[in-house]
């Protein structure tokens, strides 16, 4: 009758179950542990991002890779918008951004993917396992 969430709870004494941490936040790359709230982080830096959203995709060999979920900047969106072959320049701009300032297996490898919107509880917290699936 249980169902596996990915949650830490505790139950008090009256049985009643409270919600206390996720289990798993950090993503294994080949072995290295990636934070993806780090990963956000540095991507909301770049000027043709607008909000960033960064999920573990598995893979055979490493575990898993980053992948990003990106709504870009206004203009950035117009700029796909009208010109839609520019859209993979941008991403490689984008990855090369990462690339430059983070340890290789922080790469995004796993791509990016360009969205309207990402998915955030009423809280404004993400919801990463919204946007894996």
């Amino acid at each position: 009758g249980w169902v596996r969430t990915g949650d830490e709870v505790t139950i008090n004494e009256n049985m009643e179950i409270f919600i206390i941490d996720r289990l798993k936040e950090m993503l294994k790359v080949r072995g290295f542990q990636v934070a993806p709230a780090e990963m956000e982080a540095h991507l909301s830096e770049h000027p043709f991002v607008s909000e960033v959203c960064v999920v573990g995709i598995p893979h055979e060999f490493h575990g898993e890779l980053p992948f990003a979920f990106i709504v870009p900047e206004k203009k950035t969106a117009a700029l796909i918008a009208k010109y839609p072959e520019e859209e993979n320049k941008l991403r490689d701009i984008i990855a090369k951004h990462v690339t430059d300032h983070k340890v290789p297996y922080k790469a995004l490898s796993g791509g990016i993917e360009f969205v309207n919107s990402v998915p955030k509880a009423d809280s404004g917290k993400l919801l990463r396992r919204v946007a894996r699936e």
